[in-house]
């Protein structure tokens, strides 16, 4: 990275609130590159959970305050794909300015920034020696091509969360069935289809089981925040943490 390069780190507001230390991992893995990092410290919610129900003016006025919080950054990282998506490609709220297109196509997911713009080869801090189920979130897959869908098998195979795990001393990749598969969180579906979003995330929960491995990672934390949720209700132990808890040496 270019010293005069300005980044800016986005937190979304669940992890903010309930995984304080996803955001920690997230700017140490950034400064391990030598970037130096920039926190706006007025950033509230995306807009995301208004948006995709429908309630765009009640989204505006956040749109409106995260597009002020991050124009004058040359790229914004964050650890969530969904957020990311959200901005990228669904940032309609507002007046469509030179502002607003800016943000939407300066930002960045974690897994994208770290393997298309700093083109990681090694994380030689990171050592994690135990079995992981990957999950790569539905946004992250379908609206951000970080991994390869499984609709498109003649496609070439990629995953960008995977290749950075392949980097992390002692993991080993468990695969399960049906990987890609929605974990049923949804956002505010697991609100309006709680049984559905119930069922779908005990079923993953339970391919994930069946594999053998007790430890989940995924770069969205929403998901693993649901699956988590499933697994304590069918009284079920599992490890789930963020990617970027391991990409920094933070697992254990």
């Amino acid at each position: 990275m270019v010293a005069t390069v300005r980044v800016g780190l986005m937190i979304p507001c669940y992890v903010d609130m309930f995984f304080p230390q996803v955001g920690k991992s997230t700017l140490g893995l950034l400064e391990r590159f030598g970037i130096d990092v920039e926190y706006p410290f007025d950033q509230t919610c995306c807009g995301q959970p208004m948006a995709n129900s429908g309630a765009y003016l009640q989204a505006r006025a956040t749109e409106e305050l995260f597009i002020r919080n991050f124009a004058e950054y040359d790229h914004i990282v964050a650890p969530s794909g969904s957020c990311v998506h959200h901005i990228r490609n669904k940032f309609t709220a507002s007046d469509d300015t030179p502002a607003r297109r800016h943000v939407s196509s300066h930002v960045w997911d974690l897994p994208e920034f770290l393997c298309d713009v700093l083109d990681v080869k090694e994380l030689p801090w990171a050592r994690f020696p135990h079995e992981v189920a990957l999950h790569v979130s539905c946004s992250a897959i379908r609206g951000l091509s970080q991994q390869t869908m499984s609709e498109r098998p003649n496609d070439p195979w990629q995953s960008k969360p995977r290749s950075l795990l392949e980097k992390v001393d002692g993991i080993t990749l468990t695969d399960f069935d049906r990987p890609d598969e929605c974990c049923g969180f949804g956002g505010t579906f697991a609100v309006t289809d709680e049984a559905v979003s119930a069922a779908m995330g005990s079923d993953k929960m339970g391919r994930i089981g069946a594999a053998g491995t007790r430890h989940v990672v995924s770069g969205d934390m929403s998901c693993l925040m649901h699956m988590q949720g499933c697994a304590s209700r069918n009284q079920e132990t599992f490890q789930f943490l963020h990617l970027a808890e391991v990409l920094n040496g933070d697992a254990r």
